[in-house]
């Protein structure tokens, strides 16, 4: 028992056992695979050359892909989605009719907007024009002596 104690006392700092306290876990973080067009065309015509049994389970594990996957991407190539020219992005598409009504909304926004502006200038250019006729009124005319 001593003898146990006594190697681990006189082992060097990184042979002896870590302290309970330290957490030495490495936490795995999941990270999507992003497959190219041209990867899954390659995967594809690969799995086609195969011809001796287990050659298409051997490929998946070296690519790591399911079969699934293979299957999908089969039917892909077939229907010719597998060309670098059509890149699709995920999420909602474009729709005309949606991005003219949000233009017009914008225009719409844009045209109400201004006319506030304009029924603010307005007040202020009539009360302007009191102010001078009060003004007017206010001070008496001056004479002009002709020659």
């Amino acid at each position: 028992m001593q003898g146990a104690r006594r190697a681990t006392e006189n082992a060097p700092e990184s042979a002896r056992p870590l302290s309970p306290s330290i957490d030495s876990e490495v936490v795995a973080v999941a990270k999507r695979r992003n497959i190219t067009n041209t990867d899954k065309r390659r995967i594809v015509l690969a799995a086609a050359a195969c011809t001796k049994p287990g050659e298409i389970g051997a490929l998946m594990r070296r690519e790591g892909v399911y079969s699934s996957s293979l299957a999908t991407w089969r039917r892909q190539y077939a229907a010719g989605e597998l060309s670098d020219a059509t890149v699709t992005k995920r999420g909602p598409k474009a729709d005309p009719a949606r991005a003219e009504l949000k233009q017009l909304a914008l225009v719409t926004h844009e045209r109400d907007r201004l006319l506030v502006q304009l029924r603010n200038a307005q007040l202020v250019i009539d009360v302007q024009k009191k102010v001078a006729a009060l003004l007017d009124q206010l001070t008496p005319p001056t004479r002009f002596a002709s020659p």
